[in-house]
C-alpha cells in the first residue's frame, strides 16, 4: 500500500497550479487507486486531469475509511478500539472540511474540496456505514441492506457527482432547471456494492459475515449453514439469480442520470458502470460458484468495452 507522508505546512489551501508536494501526494493516490481498484481506475483515466486527481483522492479517503474496519490489522482489534478509531476519523474529516491539514491525504482532500465544493454529509454517512459493521453481521431484510449499501457506497456517488459535473447543454437552457443526478448517483453506488457482495460471498463468510438478506435465504430455502459451508445446489443458484437481477435493476436505475453528466464524464462513467455490471455476467459464467472462484472482467473484456461505452456516451 502506498503511504502518504505528512505534507508541507503551506499546502493547506492549494492553488490552481499544484505544488511539487501536492503533485506527489496526488500521485500516491493514483498509484493506490491503480493497485486496488483496477476496473474503477481504468474509468478514471478517461477523465480530464483535474477531475481524475479529485476522484483518486476521494477513492483513497474512502479506502482509508473502509480499512478502519476491514483490513487484516483491524480484524484483530477489539470493537471498542475500532469505535474509537471511527470517532477520530470523523473528527479528522470534519477538520479537513474546515480546511485543516495533518497529512498528505488531508492536503489532497482540501485541494479537491476547494476545486469541487461539496457537502460533508456523504462522508459522515460513510463513516456511519463502517459503524454498522461493528455490530451487524447479518441483514434480516433488503431494506436493512439497502441502508448499509447507501452508506458505504451510495455515498460515493454523492461525493463524486460534483466532480463529474453537468452538461452545459442542460444547465444553460432557458426552459430547464438543473437536473438532479443524486438519485442516479446513489443508485450506481448501491448497484456496485450489491455486486461486491455477490462477488465476495465466499470471502465474507470466512469472517462470519452474511450480507445477503436473511429473508431471501428463507424465501429460496437456503440456510445460513448452507452458505457458511459453501453448498452449491439449486436453491443457491435460484437465490443468486434473484440477487443478480436485483443488482441489474439498480444499475438500470442509475443509467437515467448518466446522460445529464458533462461530456468529459459520460464516457468514464459509462465505462465504469458497464465494466462493473460485467462482474455479474462473470458470476453467471462461474455457475454462481463464488465460494471457490472470484468473478472478474478479463483484460480483453475491459479493452473491448472502451469503444462500446464511447459510442453509448455520445447519445444523450
Amino acid at each position: 500500500m502506498m503511504t502518504l507522508a505528512p505534507p508541507e505546512p503551506s499546502q493547506a489551501h492549494g492553488s490552481q497550479a499544484l505544488s511539487g508536494a501536492l503533485r506527489r501526494a496526488y500521485e500516491a493516490c493514483r498509484q493506490e487507486t491503480a493497485e486496488w481498484a483496477k476496473t474503477f481506475y481504468l474509468g478514471t483515466l478517461l477523465l480530464p486531469p483535474e477531475k481524475r486527481r479529485a476522484i483518486w483522492a476521494i477513492y483513497v479517503w474512502c479506502r482509508r475509511t473502509d480499512e478502519l474496519m476491514d483490513s487484516a490489522e483491524a480484524q484483530a482489534r477489539p470493537q471498542a478500539e475500532l469505535a474509537e478509531r471511527l470517532d477520530r476519523w470523523e473528527e479528522n474529516t470534519r477538520a479537513v472540511f474546515a480546511g485543516r491539514v495533518g497529512s498528505d491525504l488531508d492536503a489532497v482532500m482540501v485541494d479537491t474540496l476547494e476545486r469541487f465544493p461539496q457537502s460533508i454529509q456523504p462522508y459522515l454517512d460513510m463513516i456511519e456505514g463502517q459503524r454498522m459493521d461493528l455490530t451487524w453481521t447479518r441483514y434480516p431484510t433488503f431494506e436493512d441492506l439497502r441502508l448499509y449499501c447507501y452508506r458505504v457506497a451510495g455515498t460515493v456517488g454523492l461525493m463524486t457527482q460534483g466532480v463529474m459535473g453537468l452538461d452545459p447543454a442542460y444547465t444553460t437552457a432557458p426552459w430547464s432547471d438543473d437536473p438532479n443526478t443524486s438519485d442516479a448517483a446513489v443508485a450506481l453506488g448501491i448497484a456496485n456494492q450489491l455486486t461486491n457482495i455477490l462477488r465476495d460471498v465466499g470471502e465474507d463468510r470466512s469472517r462470519g459475515r452474511i450480507y445477503l438478506p436473511l429473508e431471501d435465504l428463507d424465501r429460496f430455502g437456503y440456510s445460513e449453514a448452507d452458505l457458511l459451508a459453501g453448498r452449491l445446489n439449486d436453491a443457491w443458484r435460484n437465490l443468486m439469480v434473484f440477487q443478480l437481477e436485483r443488482a441489474r435493476l439498480w444499475f438500470a436505475r442509475s443509467e437515467a442520470g448518466v446522460r445529464w453528466l458533462s461530456g468529459d464524464a459520460r464516457w468514464p462513467v459509462w465505462t465504469s458502470l458497464r465494466l462493473y455490471r460485467g462482474i455479474l455476467d462473470a458470476i453467471e459464467r462461474l455457475d454462481y460458484d463464488v465460494f471457490n472462484h472470484r468473478a472478474y472482467v478479463s483484460r480483453l473484456g475491459k479493452l473491448l468495452e472502451l469503444p462500446r461505452s464511447f459510442v453509448i456516451a455520445q447519445a444523450r
